[in-house]
Formats: C-alpha cells, sequence, structure tokens
C-alpha cells in the first residue's frame, strides 16, 4: 500500500515503477477516483490536477483512496508548519478534525483523538477508528429497539383484526388471522444507518486495528437487514431522550456514508473518495463558533440565507439569488453581513488593498444595499506577516454610511475562539447592548 500526504495546493511528485512514491499508475487511479467525486467537477479537476510528472492539490482536504495508494490531503494552517514532517502532519489534522467536529456537531473531542492515537494515521483512519470506539461504548448500553407495525397471517390472532384483509383475501382460509400489530423490534432505521456504515467502512479501512474493530461490529448488527446507502430512511431514525446518545454517532455516520465509493469500470478495484471544500468548512466552522459566541446577546445567526434576490424582471419575478455566507441579526434586522475566504491575504506593506479580490469588494456593496445593512466583513484565515489577527483594513463605502472591513482569524489555535470571534463583532454588540 503506497500513501502520501500533501497539504493544499501543493505538489505529489510521481516516481518511476519499482520506486517509493506514486507512480503514473497510482495517479492515474487516483485521478479516476477524483472524477467521480461529488466535488470533483467534470474531469476531477477541482480536487487533483494532472501535470504529467506530478500532480497538484486543489482547495479540498480529505482523503482519496485507490486500491493500492492513498493520497491525505491536509490544510494549510498558519502556525502549524508546512506538514513536510510527520509532527506537523499530526498538528494539522487535529485542527482539521476540531474543524469538522464543529462544522458538522460531530462528537470529535481531542481527549478522545488523543486516545485513539492520531500520529501517522490518516484524517479518515481517525474518523474510522472514532467511529468505531464511539459504537462500541454505545453498544454497551444496548442496541436501540423501537415498536414496529406489522401485518402478518396468523393461526391465533394477535394485536388487532384487519377485517377488511380478513372478509376479502383469507375469506376463503378462516383457519388463518389477519393481524395488525406493534413489536419489538432492533431492525430499525438507526440501526440498518450503523450496519451499512460498518459494512461501507470496513472496505475502505486500511489498519489492521479499524479492520479488527469493524468485523465485532458487524457481527452485533448480523440480524439487521443489509439496506443499500441510497435507501436508508435518515428521515424515520427517533431520537429521544432514551436514545440521545445516538444522535452524534447518527452524525458521524452520515458524515462518512456521504464520501463517494464506486468501483472501476472492471468492477473490482474499489475506490473511495472523503473530501470537504476548504472555503465551504471554513464557513460552517465560523458560523456555528460565531452563534456560540453570540449566545445571550441578543444577536443571531443565520447561515446561507436564501431570501434575497438582486433584480426583478418586467413581470416582477424575482431574479439572481444571493447567499450570503453569515447573517448577523437582530429580530428581523440584519445588524452584519460576513463573508469567509479561504485565501491569504497580503500585508499592506506589501499591497494596499491586501489581495482583496474586487468581485468580493462589490458582492459585499450588493449585501449591503439587499440587506439594509451599514456592517459588512471579509473574514479571511491569520498569517504571521499580517501582525496581529482581527481586523486589518476598514473602507467607507462611498455614497452612503457603509462600511466593510477586512479582517482575520487564526486558525492555528481554539483557545479563545468564542472571545475572539465576539471582539469581531463589537461594532454590532454595541448598539445591540443600547
Amino acid at each position: 500500500m503506497t500513501h502520501q500526504t500533501v497539504t493544499e495546493w501543493g505538489y505529489v511528485p510521481l516516481v518511476a515503477a519499482g520506486e517509493k512514491g506514486l507512480t503514473r499508475t497510482h495517479a492515474d487511479r487516483l485521478i479516476a477516483v477524483a472524477r467521480a467525486a461529488t466535488i470533483g467537477g467534470e474531469d476531477g479537476s477541482a480536487v487533483l490536477t494532472d501535470h504529467h510528472r506530478k500532480l497538484r492539490a486543489q482547495q479540498v482536504v480529505g482523503v482519496i483512496a485507490a486500491d493500492d495508494c492513498t493520497l491525505e490531503i491536509l490544510p494549510k494552517i498558519e502556525g502549524l508548519g508546512s506538514g513536510e514532517n510527520e509532527a506537523s502532519r499530526t498538528q494539522i489534522r487535529q485542527r482539521l478534525i476540531h474543524m469538522l467536529g464543529v462544522a458538522y456537531d460531530l462528537d470529535l473531542s481531542m481527549g478522545q483523538m488523543t486516545a485513539l492515537g492520531v500520529q501517522n494515521q490518516t484524517l479518515l483512519e481517525i474518523l474510522i477508528g472514532a467511529f468505531c470506539q464511539q459504537l462500541t461504548d454505545a453498544l454497551r448500553h444496548g442496541m436501540p429497539r423501537r415498536y414496529v407495525a406489522h401485518e402478518e397471517d396468523l393461526p391465533a390472532l394477535r394485536g388487532r383484526l384487519d377485517v377488511q384483509r380478513q372478509f376479502t383475501t383469507l375469506a376463503a382460509s378462516p383457519q388463518r388471522l389477519a393481524c395488525r400489530y406493534d413489536a419489538l423490534s432492533s431492525d430499525i432505521a438507526l440501526n440498518q444507518v450503523m450496519k451499512a456504515a460498518i459494512a461501507r467502512l470496513g472496505r475502505v479501512a486500511r489498519s489492521s486495528a479499524n479492520q479488527r474493530r469493524l468485523r465485532e461490529l458487524d457481527y452485533h448488527y448480523a440480524e439487521i437487514a443489509a439496506v443499500p446507502i441510497r435507501a436508508l430512511r435518515w428521515d424515520t431514525i427517533v431520537l429521544d431522550r432514551t436514545n440521545s446518545r445516538w444522535r452524534a454517532l447518527r452524525d458521524l455516520a452520515r458524515l462518512l456514508l456521504a464520501g463517494d465509493y464506486q468501483t472501476t469500470s472492471h468492477g473490482s478495484a474499489p475506490g473511495f473518495s472523503l473530501l470537504f471544500a476548504m472555503n465551504d468548512l471554513f464557513e460552517a466552522y465560523v458560523a456555528r463558533m460565531l452563534a456560540k459566541a453570540l449566545e445571550g446577546t441578543g444577536l443571531r445567526v443565520v447561515a446561507q440565507d436564501r431570501l434575497h434576490y438582486c433584480l426583478a424582471d418586467e413581470t416582477g419575478r424575482r431574479r439572481f439569488q444571493v447567499r450570503p455566507d453569515i447573517l448577523v441579526k437582530e429580530g428581523s434586522e440584519t445588524r452584519m453581513v460576513i463573508d469567509t475566504k479561504w485565501k491569504r491575504i497580503s500585508a499592506r506593506i506589501d499591497d494596499e488593498k491586501q489581495g482583496v479580490s474586487q468581485a468580493d469588494v462589490y458582492q459585499m456593496m450588493a449585501y449591503g444595499r439587499l440587506y439594509a445593512c451599514s456592517e459588512l466583513m471579509l473574514l479571511y484565515p491569520h498569517h504571521a506577516n499580517l501582525g496581529e489577527e482581527g481586523e486589518t483594513g476598514r473602507y467607507a463605502v462611498m455614497g452612503c454610511d457603509d462600511v466593510l472591513r477586512t479582517a482575520t482569524l487564526d486558525m492555528a489555535t481554539g483557545a479563545q475562539m468564542i472571545e475572539r470571534l465576539r471582539a469581531l463583532c463589537d461594532p454590532v454588540l454595541s448598539v445591540a447592548a443600547h
């Protein structure tokens, strides 16, 4: 098994057959998997680009696995090293797992990750290990069961008689009774999801420890129906106070089952990808953390608002929907619009505009008008060349009272993240306080 790790936008050199590393054959297989990925684009170039003697990762993170090779793509996080040695990669994985846990509301605590041992393991193996551990712990309290409705023809009455069926279908068989009854069963949607996750992960896990755990878990689910992933009934899963510990497991299973799994054209060599666009992950992380930061302030966070349009045609029909990343609202009023951008901006000494895109500026100006909001912010990940994190620029929008701020957030540490995000909202917090 050949494995390589690279950071986003990084290059992976290809070697000749027989040498240590990814070969041209490996590259072709990985590109085929990337092409089939949901976020891969038509030719997979949204994930990997082929430069003949090397591959280049794009702005996605996660794992791409073919039958005999795996490529792990990690984010570039300033302050955690370049990802060229295992110590740096371990730190980056820990931060990435934290971001995924927050963004997808998963139970992925650092204590649990430390217990599992994240060093020298890929992101995928770490997540599989977390799933196995959480499921094993949950099963110690018993497998969830619920009453399930049954319809069955029996020699003795059980439950209620289905009168219509009894006097039509069974009219000539009075020795059989059309029964309707509820029976306590473990073959329910939640357990079917867990069984599907175990089966899927059993095909993609590479570490012997995870393979062993998955075999043990599969034994527990031997009596549960095997349901195809596309046919799983997520909408019928019921979580209440009796089984609330399964909520995080359901969400982790959903994340792992959302990965793209496919076979090659000859059907024998599986490929799997679990990939996340860093722009989307950064946005979701900030939105959830900001919501926590603003609890008790009278302000609330709305992510991905889709209620506004730019234009209306001659019939009055609205056209060109807008979708700002984050709105900070007080009641029905929008107090602040934030757009997150996972890109490195320049220090002002190098570029007075700091590399801020003109298109992004125009977009923020449009948000200000459409939402009648004067506080606008473009938020980027921080890096050392910018000095201290926080506000890096403040601009008055010509012809109105709107203010566009550029700011950065240090993603290398989660320390005081709530306080740091709340500080970015100081202009609207002071208004809300009055």
